[in-house]
């Protein structure tokens, strides 16, 4: 794991990013005003993880504010194991922290990634926003998880097919978003120029996604296969010129089950540093990055997460 506040050191002054790393023994892992901190919980289930990564509104004031007080809430919620009570738990956790920020006079939000693993059954996967989730393996690079921005919201409405759609989302890049965790939604809108943003968050699903992008649901399980290495990262991470030349050499770079995942993220981050100066992106975007893999030794069989 790993959240800085610029890859090459030229970027913004404060990291609005944040992230959350519960171990299975319960150690908690999170940024406080922008200090790496750790907390011991009381009660946690052995061998249960949760992994999060957030990424604070940067064109609104007080996100990083706001990735704090949803990293505090997701400390607060106990070890979940079914789909169903963690959906509901989050939901009610975005409604307290959108009418407490409202109350404030303050209309923000960030992203929110959130991966449950209980130690017997596949992951539960949450989504809101622009982060996003990636598999790796030696040959291919999937994205798991929809960009909830304006590209979407057009598919959505039948006024992008998938070639277009792809172009917009993965092959450009953008700092509009049209959804956010604490901030709210225009997704679920007739139009793609909504007046309001409604407070409620609009869930993704097969009932309301168009044809090419069925099976990407925001909520979902997400089996953990010990082949891949699975990422989950900020918009930081791909916030390129280019973005698809240097995610098509992930494979390359995170594929290697023989090194450590701190090893692989320094090289990730190495590379990026290096292609941000290459492409004269600065100044770049604070950049989060936690990955995960499930290992095959019995002393460990939940995995491995950094």
């Amino acid at each position: 794991m790993r959240s800085l506040l610029s890859p090459t050191g030229h970027g913004r002054k404060e990291n609005q990013d944040n992230f959350l790393l519960i171990d299975g023994r319960g150690c908690a892992q999170f940024l406080w005003r922008e200090q790496e901190t750790r907390l011991q919980l009381t009660g946690w289930p052995h061998g249960h993880r949760r992994l999060a990564v957030l990424d604070g509104m940067g064109g609104h004031s007080h996100g990083r504010e706001a990735s704090e007080k949803a990293v505090e809430g997701l400390l607060e919620l106990p070890a979940i194991a079914e789909l169903p009570q963690l959906s509901n738990e989050l939901n009610l956790l975005h409604r307290r922290l959108y009418q407490e920020f409202q109350q404030a006079g303050l209309e923000t939000g960030c992203t929110l990634i959130l991966l449950e693993i209980p130690p017997r059954s596949p992951g539960l996967l949450f989504h809101v926003g622009d982060s996003r989730v990636y598999a790796i393996d030696a040959h291919h690079v999937q994205c798991l998880t929809i960009d909830h921005v304006p590209a979407t919201h057009l598919a959505l409405l039948g006024l992008l097919d998938s070639a277009q759609w792809l172009q917009q989302v993965h092959a450009q890049t953008s700092s509009q978003i049209s959804q956010a965790f604490i901030l709210g939604s225009t997704l679920g809108t007739p139009n793609l120029y909504a007046d309001t943003i409604d407070e409620e968050l609009y869930e993704l699903h097969d009932g309301n996604l168009p044809l090419f992008l069925r099976g990407l649901n925001d909520r979902r399980s997400l089996t953990l296969e010990p082949d891949s290495v699975y990422l989950l990262a900020s918009d930081g991470l791909w916030h390129l010129h280019y973005p698809q030349e240097f995610i098509r050499r992930w494979p390359m770079l995170l594929a290697q089950p023989h090194r450590t995942l701190q090893e692989l993220l320094d090289d990730l981050l190495a590379e990026l540093a290096i292609i941000i100066r290459q492409q004269q992106c600065q100044p770049d975007d604070n950049c989060t990055v936690i990955l995960v893999r499930k290992l095959t030794r019995p002393k460990d069989s939940a995995g491995g997460a950094s």
